[in-house]
């Protein structure tokens, strides 16, 4: 079984901002797979479907960006998985709008929510899929950017990143995330 984990934040308010682009891997995924994610369980909204012949629980953390270790680690442990077993995928102020970066494993890279992860679970050794946002404008805060939403030209890039990120989950889950760092990075 493995763990897909987008992050973001819950609440109406962060819907479509640039933090919340793990949450829209979800929703395509969840579209794609016809996979509900509707349960209540471990600090997060989680659905259950397979994915390529994979069992695969799809996962929102509800706990806020900067605290989704908690509800990862609850996931992990209930499910008894590793960090081998899951896939996070989050935004990435460093990368051009749209782009995505795929890797086995890493830094935090200065993301507050990634950085929670690693410290919840005791390990940077889990997959990640990271979809550029853009680089924040130099007057702007930062987190002022990342909750800002995404302009009107910016939309159908990011719409089409989304589609590509879920194509790289289930190449990941179908082969392996070195197939699927050749095939989008």
């Amino acid at each position: 079984m493995k763990i897909i984990i987008g992050l973001g934040n819950p609440t109406k308010e962060y819907q479509g901002t640039r933090h919340n682009v793990g949450f829209s891997v979800i929703y395509a995924l969840s579209d794609e797979y016809d996979i509900r994610v509707d349960i209540k369980k471990h600090k997060a909204l989680i659905g259950k479907g397979i994915i390529g012949g994979e069992k695969v629980i799809l996962a929102m953390p509800m706990t806020y960006m900067n605290l989704s270790g908690e509800s990862v680690r609850e996931l992990m442990d209930y499910y008894k998985c590793d960090s081998s077993d899951i896939i996070v995928i989050y935004d990435d102020i460093s990368l051009d709008v749209g782009k995505l970066r795929i890797r086995a494993k890493g830094s935090a890279g200065g993301h507050n929510g990634i950085k929670n992860i690693i410290s919840c679970i005791g390990t940077q050794e889990f997959a990640r899929i990271k979809v550029g946002v853009g680089e924040k404008p130099k007057h702007m805060d930062l987190a002022d950017y990342v909750l800002g939403h995404f302009s009107k030209d910016e939309q159908p890039v990011i719409r089409e990143s989304t589609k590509k990120a879920a194509d790289a989950v289930a190449v990941i889950l179908a082969e392996d995330v070195d197939a699927a760092m050749n095939k989008f990075n």
